[in-house]
């Protein structure tokens, strides 16, 4: 079967707004035993759109696309769905109860400028929208099955995952399922982890790498009926983690974040941070997981020596003395944090992110983490590279992997002191 992707925007044209939703899709199927063997970007021009989606159906079996199925007036991806295949453009009944159901759901009337999208193909069979305004539609172009569905990512994914791949499989009479198994890597290069996997032989099982910044996937694939596969993909999936060991961060859905979630829970730990080149990034990390009052009691981000001084106690002489970024100030401020707040761990991080601001003695890159419990404060000195971004995202992960370690080594039985 031969699966195109069309996405549709002007904004994506125009570099305004990332295509994820193509990468998402692409990566789905591929999962799902199916591949797509092209994919391609139109502005919101009912023409371009009515003449892409004809190219593409002239050679593809199936055509997914996304975007234009919005209330305003540049939303033209139903008429030109229509134009393509011939259809006139009516008041689909199901699509119309949908949207007075949902503004229903939400004490409002059904705003008029929305009615346009209860407009489709007349041919069109209605994709269900979980959580937004735009149904999605499923029609013919000629033998070629169209699945349009919105731009919108958090609306897109349930809709390919509930409706369009099950169809898609179904067409394709595939029995089998491409079953996948992903390690999240941290801490070595991509060099260095296909080093250490080049020579395993895992029996079927396909290995592919993907490098999402600064963290590295490991994905084991194998195709295989749906009553079987596991056992080898586990046997697989040991294999590589007798040679990656603790560079393993997490796997299959879990995050480094998850994880550091779960193991702090696990120990009924707290947690504070103190921030300065990170301007909160760690502590965001740490708050992205839901529950995590639990275990997160504050994040301080000073900037400014000043700050440094008056909200977490480090004095004016040490950073007069060994600068802000330091290993001295790094732990001073974990210990700030840590006494202020009562937690039973803290994290700080200071550096210099750049592109401005490194000395001979201290690169842009420098950064200092500290770590503090109980027992006292310890500090390690990092040396990045990359963009001002980079550098905060890497420190951020630097940080988040020393607090794992750490976990892991604690006595899940030594409960935390100060947990609310």
């Amino acid at each position: 079967m031969k699966i195109a992707l069309l996405s549709i925007g002007d904004e994506l044209l125009c570099g305004e707004t990332v295509d994820t939703n193509a990468a998402q899709i692409a990566a789905r199927l591929y999962d799902s035993g199916l591949e797509v063997s092209r994919q391609m970007t139109v502005g919101d021009r009912q023409a371009a759109i009515a003449g892409a989606l004809v190219a593409l159906a002239n050679d593809h079996d199936t055509i997914i696309a996304t975007g234009g199925l919005g209330p305003t007036s540049d939303d033209v991806t139903a008429e030109a769905a229509a134009a393509a295949t011939g259809d006139s453009l009516v008041r689909n009944e199901a699509a119309h109860a949908h949207l007075v159901a949902f503004f229903r759901s939400r004490g409002r009337e059904l705003f008029p400028q929305n009615e346009k999208q209860a407009y489709l193909p007349s041919r069109a069979t209605v994709i269900p929208n979980p959580t937004g305004t735009a149904c999605g539609f499923r029609t013919l172009l000629g033998s070629c099955h169209l699945y349009v569905l919105p731009g919108v990512p958090s609306e897109m994914r349930p809709m390919v995952e509930e409706s369009v791949i099950p169809a898609v499989r179904e067409r394709a009479g595939l029995p089998m399922l491409l079953r996948t198994r992903v390690l999240t890597v941290f801490g070595i290069s991509e060099a260095q982890v296909g080093q250490l996997l080049s020579d395993l032989t895992l029996d079927g099982v396909r290995i592919a790498y993907c490098v999402q910044f600064p963290l590295i996937q490991v994905r084991l694939r194998l195709t295989a009926s749906p009553e079987s596969g596991a056992a080898t993909l586990d046997a697989a999936a040991q294999m590589v983690r007798s040679r990656l060991g603790d560079a393993i961060v997490a796997e299959d859905r879990d995050t480094m974040e998850t994880v550091v979630a779960r193991l702090l829970d696990e120990r009924g730990l707290t947690v504070a941070v103190a921030e300065s080149c990170s301007g909160g990034l760690l502590a965001k990390h740490l708050t992205d997981i839901s529950g995590s009052s639990s275990y997160m009691r504050a994040g301080v981000v000073a900037y400014a020596n000043d700050a440094k001084s008056r909200l977490l106690g480090v004095p004016a002489e040490l950073i007069e003395r060994h600068g802000a970024v330091s290993e001295e100030v790094a732990a001073a401020m974990a210990e700030g944090v840590r006494s202020t707040v009562a937690s039973d761990l803290a994290l700080a991080v200071t550096g210099i992110a750049g592109p401005t601001g490194g000395t001979d003695d201290k690169p842009v890159g420098t950064v200092f983490l500290s770590l503090c419990d109980q027992n006292g404060c310890r500090v390690r000195e990092l040396r990045l590279s990359g963009s001002r971004e980079q550098v905060r995202v890497a420190t951020t992960y630097h940080a988040l992997d020393w607090l794992r370690r750490h976990l892991l080594a604690a006595d899940p039985g030594d409960r935390g002191r100060s947990r609310p």
